[in-house]
């Protein structure tokens, strides 16, 4: 089954470019997440700004467990 160009394009996006989290929890209260577990915020990570070291003090950075990923 072929994939529409427009499939490899948004998977290049969210590979390199950005992608859409959602924080749940209380690991980053108060800043996200004020309500705790009763709701959710979403937020944009910038994987870009990471490739090219652009990170500074106060930036907010998301990390992936890869046990997390198998669930």
């Amino acid at each position: 089954m072929a994939q529409s160009p427009g499939f490899f394009m948004a998977v290049t996006f969210l590979d390199h470019v950005a992608c859409m989290a959602r924080v749940e929890g209380a690991s980053m209260q108060p800043s996200l997440n004020p309500g705790g577990s009763q709701s959710s915020d979403v937020v944009l990570l910038n994987h870009w700004k990471v490739r090219n070291f652009e990170v500074h003090c106060g930036d907010i950075v998301s990390l992936v467990w890869e046990l997390d990923l198998i669930r």
